[in-house]
């Protein structure tokens, strides 16, 4: 069959093709390089719709995430508030773990609060746990721990020098300190291993060996309550959005076992401003622009913080100050107050973030989600009428959100 023939039998649109073939294939591969480009360079949104870039303060932070945690995954509304987003769960884990100072006598009340972080956040992502006493663990404390954490378990103890009465303070005068203040029933004023506790909390847990290898870590007492599941890695959390000091309470210290600690603080940011950023966060310490202090603090029995804030140069300074001067002896200061107004000070006020949908308990105090879809998407268990998170007498989380420039919930419930 001649070619005139076969030209004839061959349909229009294959001539077509044949006569523009090359001119299509580069189109084609044009649109296929435009796609994949797009497709790079898409930054999807998060589980509320709203993009993954967030501005805050002037600073634009932009961070590509994959949503697994579903369309109609619902984010707190103070966390909406705060700016921050809930990050993927990739397999992908940071440095951290939670840490717990707990005596051998503690272990068949800690197992509880081990049950309650294990079963509500670390059975997914099996974080380490270190505990640390200022005694050997027994056999059966290991035993028992090691059984219910699903991560590694360690197991310190605390050196002398960090669980005793330093050659520089006055035995007589610490005395009779106590005696006065177990007289005027002070909570633990007379107690010498509270005051142990709180000084070590406050400066020296960070610097146990245990720790060097974690970036953040998860202070869980040994009565603690979870009453709601974590649906994202909250150490990864911190990590993508910048946070240095995570809450959930925030409530007022006694007055009576702290009297010269504002004192002696303003004393150190006096001879060390260059510690102090100018977008802190002091109006939440302090009333009146740092003349005296309001006696608001984050409650330490929950507190996911950086390792390396507790580290720093600025931190350790300051500590060694308020060690030097005697107050965690001849008054009775506690971590919380020492924590919570060096995060105040010392860190950028972005850097500091309210938790939000977790529920928490510790006695007597209880922080329950306001918003009834998040209760019921986290699982949670506890009675919004008793939460206490939004008092206006004795907490503080009002005026956190205040000092920050916070929205609150519609349904937060004011004390009556």
């Amino acid at each position: 069959m001649g070619s005139d023939h076969r030209k004839r039998l061959t349909p229009k649109s294959a001539l077509f093709v044949k006569k523009y073939q090359k001119g299509i294939r580069l189109s084609f591969a044009g649109l296929i390089i435009v796609l994949t480009v797009m497709f790079l360079f898409h930054t999807p949104s998060n589980s509320t719709g709203r993009s993954e870039k967030a501005v805050k303060n002037g600073i634009e932070r932009t961070t590509i995430a994959r949503d697994t945690l579903g369309a109609s995954y619902i984010m707190p509304f103070t966390d909406q508030s705060q700016g921050v987003f809930h990050p993927e769960d990739d397999g992908v884990t940071v440095k951290a773990a939670m840490v717990t100072l707990a005596r051998n006598s503690d272990l068949w009340q800690l197992v509880y609060s081990i049950r309650h972080v294990e079963d509500r956040f670390n059975g997914r992502y099996h974080y380490d746990w270190v505990f640390l006493n200022d005694q050997p663990f027994t056999d059966e404390f290991k035993r028992v721990t090691s059984a219910l954490v699903s991560g590694k378990t360690k197991y310190g103890l605390i050196p002398d020098e960090h669980w005793s009465i330093p050659d520089f303070i006055d035995r007589e005068k610490f005395d009779k300190a106590r005696e006065e203040l177990s007289k005027k029933d002070v909570p633990y004023g007379g107690s010498v291993p509270y005051r142990h506790m709180c000084r070590y909390q406050s400066g020296f847990f960070s610097q146990s060996k245990l720790l060097d290898e974690y970036e953040f870590y998860w202070r869980v007492d040994t009565d603690i309550k979870l009453y709601c599941d974590i649906q994202y890695d909250i150490f990864k959390f911190m990590k993508v959005n910048k946070k240095k000091y995570g809450f959930i309470l925030s409530v007022s210290e006694y007055e009576a076992t702290i009297p010269t600690l504002w004192k002696t603080i303003s004393e150190f940011a006096e001879k060390n401003p260059q510690y102090i950023p100018k977008n802190n966060l002091l109006d939440f310490v302090s009333d009146d622009k740092g003349e005296t202090y309001n006696m608001c603090h984050f409650w330490t029995n929950f507190e996911i913080a950086s390792l390396d804030f507790y580290r720093s140069e600025a931190y350790r300074e300051y500590f060694d100050y308020l060690d030097r001067s005697g107050g965690f002896f001849y008054e009775r200061w506690g971590d919380a107050p020492v924590h919570s107004i060096a995060a105040s000070l010392f860190l950028d006020k972005s850097e500091i973030h309210f938790f939000d949908g977790i529920g928490f308990y510790h006695p007597d105090f209880h922080s329950c989600p306001v918003e009834e879809d998040v209760r019921l998407q986290n699982k949670c268990i506890c009675q919004p009428d008793k939460d206490q998170t939004w008092f206006n007498y004795y907490f503080c989380t009002r005026k956190f959100f205040a000092a920050e420039g916070f929205a609150i919930p519609k349904g937060a419930k004011a004390f009556e």
